[in-house]
This record gives structure tokens, C-alpha cells and sequence, in this order.
């Protein structure tokens, strides 16, 4: 049932190469999220990384898919959609809940309206 034989070897290595560069591009955003000092980077690294991650990774599988079935296959589209659209609200909305969170407690470098860090 393993169909990795019928990959020509120039798609297997492009495949490889756009898994491997989408791998390593959520790695560095998954450190990030160990590295960086503030919950605001933190959160900003980890969607950086996900999502470029997750379009080098649908890229090799609409090219894996596609030379396999010999037609173009495109329902990975949906999926990048979905996790594009998805991604960068789900940031705005946990920033917003943590600068309202630090606002409520006085918290020092919490940006103010016009996202100037505030003084304290």
C-alpha cells in the first residue's frame, strides 16, 4: 500500500526539502516560544512559525498527492485557508486578553493605546 516507489525522485526530493524547511520553520517558532522574554514575542513567534511551517508542509503534500494521481489536487487549499484565517485571530484575541489582564493589574511594559511601551 506504500506508494513512495512510484515518486519520481526529483518530487521526492522537492517533497523532502519543503517537509524538512516547514519542519525547521515550526521548530524555530516552537523556540521561540522557550526563548523570548515576553508573552507578546512568545505568542507572535508561535504563529510566525506555524503558519509558515504549515505552507511549506501542504505545499509537498499537494506535490506528493498530485505527480502520485496525476492530477492536480487541491483540498489542501482548504486546510491552508482555514489555518491561515484561523491563526492570526486566535493571536489577536489572546493579546487582547493579556494587555487587558496587564492593564487591570498595573503591570510595567504593557503598550498603551497607541502601542507605545508605558513608562514604570
Amino acid at each position: 500500500m506504500i506508494q513512495a516507489p512510484d515518486l519520481p525522485t526529483w518530487a521526492a526530493i522537492i517533497i523532502a526539502l519543503l517537509v524538512l524547511g516547514g519542519s525547521i520553520l515550526t521548530l524555530v517558532g516552537a523556540l521561540g516560544l522557550i526563548r523570548l522574554p515576553t508573552f507578546y514575542a512568545r505568542v507572535h513567534a508561535t504563529t510566525l512559525g506555524a503558519t509558515a511551517g504549515m505552507a511549506a508542509i501542504l505545499l509537498a503534500s499537494m506535490l506528493c498527492f498530485s505527480v502520485l494521481q496525476t492530477r492536480p489536487v487541491v483540498h489542501e487549499i482548504l486546510i491552508a485557508l482555514f489555518v491561515t484565517l484561523t491563526t492570526p485571530v486566535t493571536l489577536i484575541l489572546l493579546a487582547r486578553a493579556a494587555i487587558y489582564r496587564d492593564r487591570s493589574e498595573n503591570a510595567a511594559q504593557v503598550p498603551d493605546a497607541q502601542g507605545a511601551k508605558a513608562e514604570g
